[in-house]
Order: structure tokens, then sequence, then C-alpha cells
């Protein structure tokens, strides 16, 4: 057994990555600590890839149990229950910054776990989930176009703080979760009580700082430890079905793709898509697997081509623009309380009940 650790410090505080003493099976697994908060990731992908799916088949599980805080379950049967909604977010948080950098096309299962060892209620086992399942990716042979630091940002009497303690951020008036690489950053998670412009881009900017310290301590880390990576070759089109479909779609999708009604919108676009894999399917039996793939992808570039160069989305608003709002209350008779709340096409209905003297605890 050959464990290898690497520390980096971040906000003064240390930030230790270990790999090699555990989960020797996965395909990369490491150990991350800050201060007594200690999280184990791993990363494990199948052999072959999945047939018959058009979508990247990630899954990252944020995995924490009672005992890493020295603790006991509290049910009579004394088991872990259903996951916490803020192991679910941990997910999240873990999945965002990793899908985008894979390849595009990339069919294999991959799993990444995150594991709460340890937590010391200080230090974010959040954070170190990503951070961790970040380096597990790295010096995996997965192929990848990583690596990803991350960090949490609060506001505490006054001052910007990187990776503030978590028995202090109930009094923080900005909590950010900031991931990214060392070249940009790819996913903000924000709240915050009213801070000014200027506050966000200062935490905008610490955070990218720190996030570079721990991507150059990750790379440092593959150097040493870091498998070959899987070939993988990214799928491609012959250029004739590519014109072929790009022509046939040149004067008739926008005039489906951009209108003010999204019902309209949507049936719109289905019935060209049947059209256009009936008429080209015959016409061209030799790319008729194709061509719905192709369609699929002119629809994704056209409208961020339309987004980027004239600054319009596909139902007529501009960037800025908010779809109409409107909110009704007592819209329930015998309910103590209810609201609908519409923004364009979309509504919410919230109802509230006031318990009795015995409903309370």
């Amino acid at each position: 057994m050959s464990i290898t650790t690497k520390n980096v410090e971040v906000a003064g505080r240390r930030l230790s990555i270990e790999t090699g003493r555990v989960a020797e099976q996965a395909n990369g697994a490491v150990i991350v600590r800050q201060g007594d908060s200690v999280v184990l990731s791993t990363v494990v992908m199948s052999k072959e890839p999945r047939e018959g799916i058009d979508w990247f088949p990630l899954t990252c599980d944020y995995e924490e149990k009672l005992y890493a805080a020295g603790k006991i379950p509290g049910a009579f049967m004394r088991r872990e229950g259903r996951p916490s909604e803020a192991a679910i977010i941990a997910s999240r948080l873990t999945d965002r910054p990793l899908r985008p950098l894979f390849p595009d096309g990339f069919r294999l299962d991959i799993q990444v776990v995150s594991t709460v060892l340890s937590v010391d209620q200080e230090n974010d086992p959040t954070i170190l989930s990503i951070n961790g399942a970040s380096t597990a990716i790295v010096i995996s042979d997965v192929p990848w176009a990583g690596p990803v630091g991350a960090v949490r940002m609060g506001l505490l009497d006054g001052k910007v703080v990187v990776n503030p303690p978590m028995s202090r951020m109930a009094e923080s008036e900005l909590d950010l979760v900031i991931a990214g690489t060392a070249d940009a950053i790819l996913m903000v998670e924000a709240g915050a009580k009213g801070v000014s412009e200027q506050i966000v881009l200062e935490a905008l900017e610490m955070a990218h700082d720190a996030i570079r310290q721990i991507c150059a301590a990750q790379l440092e880390l593959r150097e040493q430890v870091g498998k070959e990576k899987r070939d993988f070759i990214p799928t491609s089109y012959p250029e004739q079905a590519i014109e072929v479909v790009n022509e046939y779609l040149a004067m008739r999708l926008d005039a489906v793709l951009f209108s003010p009604d999204k019902a309209a919108r949507e049936s719109g676009v289905d019935e060209l898509r049947r059209v256009t894999m009936l008429d080209l399917g015959t016409r061209f039996p030799e790319h008729i697997d194709i061509i719905g793939k192709l369609f699929d992808k002119k629809v994704k570039d056209r409208v961020r081509e339309r987004i980027v160069e004239e600054g319009v989305r596909p139902d007529g608003r501009g960037l800025k623009d908010v779809r109409q709002i409107s909110v009704e209350v007592g819209v329930l008779p015998r309910t103590h309380g209810s609201g609908l709340f519409t923004r364009g096409q979309t509504q919410a209905l919230t109802i509230a009940t006031l318990g009795s003297m015995s409903d309370q605890q």
C-alpha cells in the first residue's frame, strides 16, 4: 500500500488530500480532510457504454450518517433515514461543476460517491465533497477536462471570508458556494441578505484565487499518482449528413422555433422534427439513424446563436426581460391562507394551515 498526500493552504487552513489508503478497486479514490471534517470521495466507471441512450449517465451521491458527528439515530430501530434535504443539495452541488467537463457524447456510466466520515461542525463537508470528487476523477483513468475547485464565501463583520466556520454561517450576510476551473467559474449557488454588487464581485474574485490553488494541488497529485486516461473518440457525423440537415432546416426552423407561445413552439418543433426525419430519411436512408440527432443539435445551436448574437430568447424576450408576473391571495375559501403566484405559464399554489394548541411542539 502506497499512500500519497498533498496539502494546500486555503484561507489559512490546511486542506489535505490523501490517496492510496482505501478503495483501491475504484477508478479513483481520495480522502479529503480540513480540520476534523473528513470525506471519502470515489469514482467508478463502467467498462462498456450504455446502449440506447442520448444522455450522459453520471450519478453523484453525497452520503452523510450520524456517526460522522458521533451520534446515534433517534428512531426506535436505530437506523438512518432517507437522505436529508441538505444531503440532496450537496449531491447536486457536487454534480453541477463536474458534469460539463466530461466529453460530449460520453456514454459510460460514472458514479461519484462522497461519504462523510467525520464532521467537526466548523469545516463544511459539502465543499470537501466537491474538491474530493474532482480529485478522485483527476487521478483516475476517467477522461475529463478538470480539475475543479470549490469554496464557500461568507460576509462576517463586514469582511468577505473564504470558507467561514459553519458555526458562524447563521450570522453571515452572504452565502456563496463557488466552483470552477483555474480558468473560469462554473457554478455559483447564492444566498444573501441584500449585499452590494461590489461585495459579490469581491467574493467571486477571492473565491477564484482560492480555487486556482486547489486546482494546482490536484494537478500536482495527478503528476505523482495519476492513471493514464482511457481513450475516448467523440462521435462524429458525416459532413454530407450535416449539410443535408442544415440546408433542409435553413428556411423552416426559425418559423417554429421562435414563438412567444411555449405550447405552440414545442408542438411546432416536434412536428418539424417528424417531417424532417420522414422526408430526409426517405431521400437519404444511409443517414436515417443520425438525422434526429443532427436535428436536435441544430435546434440547440440555433437557440444559442440567436441569444449570443442578437440577445433574443426563443419567446422573443431579451436577456433581461422577465415574463409577466401576477400574485393572488385568498384564492381558496376554507383554508387559513392561500396564494397563487404566476409567472408566464408557470404557476405555484401555496396553502398555509395554522395548527391548534395541541399541535405545538
